[in-house]
């Protein structure tokens, strides 16, 4: 159900060793939003929704604060996620 490291960090070059430790908390958070909003649909139980979807949200905090700290480490993520975010830009102009 929920994700693996996808790398072997002690295999890691020790100056790309944060960058892949920040990565792969993302991916935590990120499985971690994803189960909570699902369970949040599943329920019907309004007060265990909305506990449910309020750690979501919490869990998004946390995203930001990995992702700030890997753009801070890796100036080339921080030129790819501008370019991505250009890219989306023109496609919804067309």
């Amino acid at each position: 159900m929920l994700s693996r490291i996808p790398i072997v960090l002690d295999k890691i070059k020790q100056n790309d060793l944060n960058k892949e430790i920040l990565r792969a908390a993302i991916i935590a958070e990120m499985d971690a939003i994803s189960l909570y909003e699902q369970m949040a649909d599943l329920t019907d139980n309004d007060e265990v929704r909305r506990v449910l979807l309020d750690v979501a949200k919490e869990e998004k905090t946390h995203v930001g604060e990995f992702q700030a700290l890997l753009l801070e480490q890796d100036e080339e993520q921080m030129t790819e996620l501008e370019a991505g975010k250009m890219e989306v830009e023109e496609e919804l102009r067309k």
